[in-house]
């Protein structure tokens, strides 16, 4: 049993997984803003088209209500929150693309390879250390 609380501890803290408890804390605190930006902002505002609180439109059939603006809420809430979460990406991916293009500048070759026995040689060499050849370049 000790064995498997220490395992647990290790998994627990491993940083991947810290890493993502607080990214679930941030985005459950992200997602109540959003929430509040479109119930309380957003939504008014396309209410004034409905003359009435976007949230309250129902449509009742058989006795039974469709809150299709509630609906309609969440779906914005959604678009919302995912077009933020692409532009967070999308930013993380140019700051990686950043830190990659001073890495992956070609470096210079330091060997070429002899005409004559296609043996590996240092790019300065003017003889073959293999074959004994000049070589011209």
């Amino acid at each position: 049993m000790k064995k498997f609380f220490q395992e647990f501890k290790e998994f627990a803290l491993r940083g991947n997984v810290m890493d993502l408890a607080v990214g679930v804390i941030i985005g459950g605190a992200f997602q109540a803003i959003v929430n509040s930006l479109v119930k309380d902002i957003i939504s008014p505002l396309i209410g004034l088209f409905a003359k009435t609180d976007f949230n309250d439109l129902v449509v009742n059939i058989l006795g039974v209500n469709i809150k299709y603006g509630s609906f309609i809420t969440n779906v914005i809430n959604f678009v919302i929150m995912a077009f933020i979460i692409f532009m967070l990406i999308k930013g993380l991916n140019k700051l990686a693309d950043l830190g990659r293009k001073k890495n992956d500048v070609p470096e210079e070759p330091t060997t070429k390879i002899c005409p004559y026995c296609l043996s590996e040689i240092p790019i300065n060499a003017t003889k073959c250390a293999h074959c004994t050849s000049e070589l011209s370049e």
